[in-house]
């Protein structure tokens, strides 16, 4: 039996991870941080929580991830953890840079250190191209990140390739654009709609406000988006994948596809906050997933009136439940 470590594991992509390597019948570990608050609505959201050994320690702290790769004796480990909000990086870039940044380089040396057979993935970001150089990005695009949160992922993606280079480690990065799904957070702006079209939809809310709406992004779907994790390391040799559907959609058009789905015209309801506009904006993003659909066999299967549709309705359903406990 196969064994993966997954860091992140109780974010949008672990969960999702987890759920798909527990069906390919791995042993699946994953690295949960100490937190006051519930961390594992998305594993039992899934129905998993039980099928996954968890494993205190932080990315920050090298000596809980040497502990962790020893206890699971990881064949596969999978590096998701990150301080992943956009807007919050600004506030955070310290927070940011060692989580997202310096603990990519403290999970390699902990491999090199440890099992140097394992192999490695790591979750780049189509946020480090940033001011993009080509209309359509893919792996030999330049980057230039906007944000703290892009340049702390662009170190994790260089020192990733860095480490494949030096010590022969079977890394690969997945530049992956943006994906959603009903375990989503919150404060993302896919969310942060289809759960205004909820509550709207349901008297519970009047206005949805957000900044720039004409901000395009390539959106699809997480659950399609773990599988090309699962095949970079099943290849025979390690590499860095854009994985995306191909398309872009501004915010605008996707918050119309959301309250379509509920019958609603989303002019009235949504108003334009300057609060919500980034210091350094990210105006389009659109990827060019050639290479992987060529080597990886992979292709998004999700498209995205399909995406809101989902996440529609699981917030539906989520307003409901909560209005029946107040």
């Amino acid at each position: 039996m196969k064994k993966a470590l997954i860091t992140g594991i109780t974010g949008q992509d672990g969960a999702y991870l987890a759920q798909f390597l527990i069906e390919k019948g791995y042993a699946v570990y994953g690295l949960q941080a100490r937190r006051s608050t519930d961390s594992l609505w998305r594993l039992q959201f899934l129905e998993i929580n039980d099928e996954i050994n968890l494993i205190e320690g932080d990315v920050t702290d090298m000596s809980s991830l040497i502990r962790a790769l020893k206890i699971s004796d990881a064949d596969e480990v999978y590096n998701l953890a990150a301080q992943s909000f956009v807007g919050s990086s600004w506030d955070q870039p310290v927070l940011t840079a060692q989580v997202t940044g310096v603990g990519v380089t403290n999970i390699l040396e902990a491999i090199r250190l440890v099992n140097p057979e394992a192999k490695f993935y790591q979750a780049s970001t189509s946020e480090m191209f940033g001011y993009i150089q080509k209309s359509k990005q893919d792996e030999l695009t330049p980057f230039y990140p906007r944000s703290p949160y892009g340049v702390a992922k662009l170190y994790g993606h260089w020192i990733t390739v860095n480490y494949r280079e030096s010590f022969k480690i079977h890394a690969s990065s997945g530049i992956l654009f943006n994906h959603e799904s009903p375990l989503r957070g919150i404060e993302f702006v896919t969310r942060k709609v289809t759960d205004a079209v909820a509550r709207i939809k349901q008297g519970k809310q009047t206005e949805l406000r957000l900044g720039n709406i004409d901000a395009k992004r390539d959106w699809g779907f997480a659950g399609d988006y773990v599988e090309a994790m699962w095949l970079m390391l099943q290849q025979d040799q390690p590499d860095d994948y854009v994985i995306a559907t191909g398309q872009t959609t501004t915010v605008r058009d996707m918050c119309q596809i959301a309250f379509n789905c509920v019958g609603l015209n989303y002019e009235d309801y949504i108003v334009i906050d300057s609060k919500y506009y980034r210091p350094a904006e990210v105006d389009i993003l659109l990827g060019d997933p050639s290479k992987a659909k060529k080597n990886l066999e992979w292709e998004a299967k999700t498209s995205l009136k399909e995406l809101m549709s989902m996440m529609v309705e699981a917030d539906i359903k989520r307003v409901a439940y909560e209005s029946k406990r107040t």
